[in-house]
């Protein structure tokens, strides 16, 4: 990781910690945890979409089986947080293993439909299977998750322990981008084929992405089970999909900061929107096409455009 990211990493700690003693309203704070958990969702997408091209229309699936795992093996079975959340990645892992190496052969809009089958596929798996799942009722009463004794049971003491995650994935993903396997998955980004003849093994870097980025999809779901202590499956449908996809876009597509940023401002926008009512989806809508019109490379490329004219400047 380079200098730029490491202070920039930094720099966004710092605020972190202190954030929660400026804004005391609980439920700014609630929806920062919102903010971390969707963003953990994000970095994972811009993995696979950003550095290795490969689009993904079904990752609220992987979401999911995270969320699902933590749920029916602690509410239902009795097992401890931390073993339930440390199968969920394996559950996803998995599967995305088993998913990715089928579905990564493919390209373009003909992966995008085969994720979208895997999206679909889960989310009616998770509506039929009441006995397990508990159907479109959902699960409740699921555990708070514990720390070295200490419950997570107020939203200030998750929202440190959502952005810790955070801070860590987003710590690994930039010097993941900025190793030698992350300039290979830009290679595969760029051109497969110069990829291939370059000697890149583009395939199984392909699917070790897919994976990475369904790990990260795990995880945050299971830290978003034992915050509302309830899931039912209309929270892992194709809309949220497609959210993590416009996210990833209107952030940013070519940086983990543009996903962040981009999680950040879809997950905030509309609680602030909530006021207009009947004109909320207008102005939503709105907002996200002038966006993308004047911001083709996202908003981390108009932060990006707009301090590099402010250096030239000074």
């Amino acid at each position: 990781m380079d200098k730029k990211n490491s202070l920039t990493l930094l720099i966004l700690t710092v605020c972190l910690v202190v954030f929660p003693f400026i804004v005391t309203n609980t439920y700014y704070i609630s929806t920062m945890v919102f903010v971390g958990i969707n963003g953990i969702i994000a970095i994972g997408l811009s993995l696979l979409m950003g550095c290795a091209g490969q689009i993904s229309i079904g990752h609220a699936a992987f979401f999911g089986l995270g969320a699902y795992t933590s749920a029916v093996l602690t509410a239902k079975l009795g097992f401890h947080p931390w073993c339930a959340f440390f199968l969920g990645i394996l559950l996803s892992s998995c599967i995305a293993l088993i998913i990715g190496i089928p579905s990564l052969k493919l390209k373009g809009h003909y992966l995008a439909m085969a994720t979208l089958g895997f999206g679909e596929i889960t989310y009616i798996v998770f509506n039929e299977l009441t006995d397990i799942t508990g159907g479109p009722s959902g699960i409740g009463g699921i555990p708070k998750i514990y720390l070295a004794g200490y419950a997570m049971n107020t939203d200030i003491k998750y929202y440190f322990f959502v952005w810790a995650f955070l801070l860590l994935i987003l710590t690994l993903s930039l010097n993941l981008i900025h190793s030698r396997i992350g300039r290979a998955l830009r290679s595969i980004h760029d051109s497969e084929v110069a990829a291939n003849a370059m000697g890149v093994n583009t395939s199984k870097l392909k699917i070790q992405v897919f994976m990475i980025s369904a790990v990260f999809g795990s995880v945050a779901g299971s830290l978003y089970t034992h915050y509302v202590t309830f899931v039912s499956p209309s929270s892992f449908g194709l809309f949220f999909s497609i959210l993590l996809v416009m996210m990833v876009v209107i952030g940013g597509m070519h940086s983990v900061w543009g996903a962040l940023i981009g999680a950040a401002l879809l997950t905030i926008l509309p609680e602030f929107l909530r006021a207009l009512k009947d004109f909320e989806i207008f102005v939503y809508g709105a907002v996200l096409l002038l966006i993308m019109i004047f911001l083709p490379r996202g908003l981390i490329g108009g932060l990006e455009y707009l301090f590099n004219r402010l250096i030239k400047k000074v």
